[in-house]
């Protein structure tokens, strides 16, 4: 699916994993992109701290002096967060999970709409299928992908007039480094090998198998092109088919 060319969009955590696949994506369809990362050794367009406020504020004085204007906006930074039960988890390490996954979704979108009234234009937000299914040693990255799918509900309603658009995908297990990161703390919290949790993860899902970045890519240029005028307010899950989170039934 190709979205519109000369479309402008914003896409935040772009410098790997799902964000680059998604800029990548958009840039091949005639997109003009920017990428914000927090990581200067991925070579972001702008390199900053979605979940601060003053950072926020100069990316988007830098696409408005680079582009004009905004006609997509990608809600994809996000951090994996502390593993562990909720009696040994850092306040701190929750708190800082729910304010990068959560709070840079908000800081953002709250800037961008009034760019996004203009023509109008459109909002994905990159939930997880943690924000629809409880995930056991995950409570601070569930907590915020659950909030993310409220805020995609809430938007959707209060922009809907101006005809901007907000949908959410909950990605399933993307394979790749951000993912074994996540088994390797996993296995080690349970006292198990990896291959034990990956396997786990991998038969939780209908199509028993992890998905790639640009699977969310292709998703994301669907959401932002012309056949997807009317949907709004959408929870789209692209993951094979997740059964459940819950790793110990292995």
């Amino acid at each position: 699916m190709v979205a519109p060319t000369g479309l402008r969009a914003l896409v935040t955590g772009g410098g790997s994993g799902i964000g680059r696949a998604i800029a990548d994506h958009l840039r091949r369809d005639g997109a003009t992109v920017v990428v914000i990362d927090l990581d200067p050794s991925l070579e972001p367009d702008v390199v900053a701290d979605a979940s601060l406020t003053a950072d926020v504020e100069r990316v988007f004085d830098y696409v408005a002096r680079r582009m004009g204007g905004l006609d997509l906006l990608v809600n994809n930074v996000g951090i994996a967060g502390p593993t562990g039960e909720v009696a040994a988890i850092d306040p701190d390490e929750f708190d800082r999970c729910v304010q990068v996954n959560l709070g840079s979704a908000f800081r953002c979108t709250r800037l961008a709409v009034p760019m996004l009234r203009e023509r109008p234009g459109s909002i994905v937000n990159i939930s997880s299928t943690a924000g629809i299914f409880g995930y056991p040693l995950r409570s601070p990255y569930a907590a915020a992908k659950w909030g993310v799918i409220g805020l995609t509900k809430t938007w959707a309603m209060e922009l809907g007039p101006d005809g901007i658009r907000v949908n959410a995908i909950c990605p399933g297990s993307v394979g790749g480094a951000r993912m074994e990161g996540v088994i390797e703390r996993e296995a080690e919290v349970r006292g198990v090998q990896p291959s034990t949790i990956r396997l786990a993860y991998e038969s939780q899902v209908s199509m028993q198998t992890f998905i790639d970045a640009t699977d969310i890519a292709e998703t994301v240029a669907f959401l932002a092109s012309p056949a997807a005028r009317f949907i709004s307010g959408q929870v789209l899950s692209v993951d094979g088919h997740t059964e459940t989170l819950r790793t110990t039934t292995l």
